[in-house]
């Protein structure tokens, strides 16, 4: 069954009941956090924030007689949106209470469109994407691609994890080193492990320590299952392949943030399963195909689409293998899907 369209009226009173409920949480947040500069708040204090829990969150001393301890923080109106991976300088109250008085500057952040197209991010100081494929759902270059554009824009570096490498068999193993080689071919790293059966774990543990990092990937490529084998203690609910469509469950609902014993820390998150690039211009595109970066501005035409057009420097290199079919596929396709501002 289609999904009922709601008229202009319906989504007017959806967003005026929104509001209406985000300014109340607001105005009960602005209370809370007089009662608490009201009473005895400790000195300010550097701290690392864990996860988000609506107008609240959770935050994780860095220093002093408190590193290492939990607390559940209100934020001062004045400051921005935080996202988990944030360093913030905080104050401590009683009871496991605290209060955000600043936000310290991103390294890097991950952004998404929300359901208005407006970009927001998810998670903030990353230093490394994992893009997690599996031979179960099939992977497919264009998405893998699409993570690799994202990551080059966010100025973070990218790991390309086969997951389920138990599941290979004849079938399927030569497309999957078909598609393998094109990455490994461009510098890429590139992992094979298997979460059930342990295979490849301590590359990827060793690849992962000493970073902050982020898994993304369609569902049903076994994330969840990957950070159960990395951190026992955590459990997160793995969700079985539909047996309908062959794709995954959504399991993780909360972005948190997990440290590892070794050193590093994984940023688990549902808004960075996936991430539009509506954002991005035609020229950050070009920029995320490594293999393009001494090819651009080579074309006979400054404004070369990189069609059909006489003197292409991309469509030579294409012919002449210095380019692969399957990455121009990709290009075309992602470039096609950007709005016609990004041009």
């Amino acid at each position: 069954m289609a999904k009922r369209q709601l008229n202009r009226r319906q989504n007017w009173r959806i967003e005026k009941i929104q509001g209406e409920r985000a300014a109340r949480a607001a105005k009960r947040e602005s209370s809370a956090v007089e009662a608490l500069e009201g009473g005895d708040l400790g000195p300010e204090q550097l701290g690392l924030v864990i996860a988000h829990f609506g107008v609240q969150v959770e935050v994780e001393a860095q220093e002093g007689e408190l590193k290492g301890q939990m607390f559940r923080c209100h934020l001062r109106a004045n400051l921005p949106a935080l996202v988990t991976g944030d360093t913030v300088v905080w104050r401590a109250g009683n009871q496991g209470i605290g209060v955000i008085v600043a936000q310290l500057p991103r390294k890097t952040e991950l952004c998404r469109p929300d359901s208005r197209g407006q970009l927001k991010p998810v998670a903030a100081n990353v230093d490394m994407i994992v893009i997690v494929f599996a031979p179960m759902p099939e992977p497919h270059a264009n998405l893998i691609d699409r993570y690799l554009v994202a990551a080059e824009h966010a100025g973070i570096r990218p790991l390309l994890l086969l997951n389920k490498a138990d599941l290979i068999d004849d079938q399927n193993a030569p497309a999957l080193n078909v598609l393998l080689g094109v990455y490994r071919q461009l510098g890429y790293p590139v992992l094979e492990v298997s979460a059930h059966h342990g295979d490849g774990m301590q590359q990827l543990q060793a690849q992962l320590d000493g970073r902050i990092s982020v898994f993304v990937g369609q569902s049903g490529v076994g994330k969840s299952s990957l950070v159960n084998s990395l951190l026992p203690e955590v459990n997160l609910r793995v969700g079985p392949l539909s047996e309908i469509s062959g794709q995954g469950t959504h399991t993780t609902t909360t972005a948190r943030l997990f440290h590892f014993p070794g050193g590093g820390e994984l940023i688990d998150s549902p808004g960075i399963r996936e991430f539009g690039l509506g954002h991005v211009s035609r020229a950050d595109v070009e920029a995320g195909f490594i293999e393009f970066n001494d090819l651009i501005g080579r074309c006979r035409f400054r404004d070369c689409k990189h069609d059909r057009e006489p003197g292409c420097a991309l469509l030579m290199a294409l012919e002449d293998g210095r380019v692969q079919q399957q990455r121009m596929n990709s290009y075309r396709s992602i470039i096609a899907s950007l709005p016609e501002s990004s041009y």
